[in-house]
């Protein structure tokens, strides 16, 4: 078994509402379960427009409220990181669609949609932007992403025997 971290990318549209969640939440699932020091974990977003935005405000204090940090600043998903990380989970559909197209021979990521490790999305694999919705569309999100993130830390604690 390598020591080598299992490097997870989240990534959505813009970097500040549901992959900074997914990646805040995540990490807050990893530590609990005593395996932080085996996870690089990081968030990223299909489009450039809140590139050095910190997490939305109303995102932030929802994870808070559930005793969860969400920390860093949106960055812009690179081809490189299909080649650096090991898994990049997409929120939803499209930008599923737009990080395929980012593929090239080098990719050796699984990219798969996040919600895939959401016992109960069901057919609904769009984790919902909550941007232009209301407070309640936070914890919708929130509920989703913690369900999928112990999904998804059990699925890489089979597949790396962790």
């Amino acid at each position: 078994m390598s020591d080598a971290p299992i490097r997870v990318l989240f990534v959505c549209l813009g970097n500040i509402c549901r992959s900074p969640t997914a990646e805040g939440v995540f990490r807050h699932v990893v530590t609990a379960a005593g395996l932080a020091a085996r996870f690089d974990i990081d968030s990223a977003g299909t489009g450039s427009w809140h590139v050095g935005e910190p997490p939305d405000a109303r995102a932030a204090a929802a994870a808070q409220r559930r005793g969860i940090r969400l920390s860093g600043r949106a960055r812009q998903l690179r081809r490189e990181d299909l080649r650096t990380f090991h898994y990049v989970l997409a929120m939803d559909a499209e930008n599923l669609r737009t990080i395929e197209r980012l593929r090239d021979a080098a990719a050796s990521a699984q990219i798969r949609l996040f919600r895939e490790f959401d016992p109960a999305a069901g057919d609904g694999l769009d984790v919902p932007d909550p941007y232009y919705g209301g407070p309640d569309g936070f914890e919708t999100v929130l509920d989703i992403v913690e369900r999928a993130a112990l999904g998804l830390l059990e699925h890489i604690r089979r597949e790396h025997a962790l």
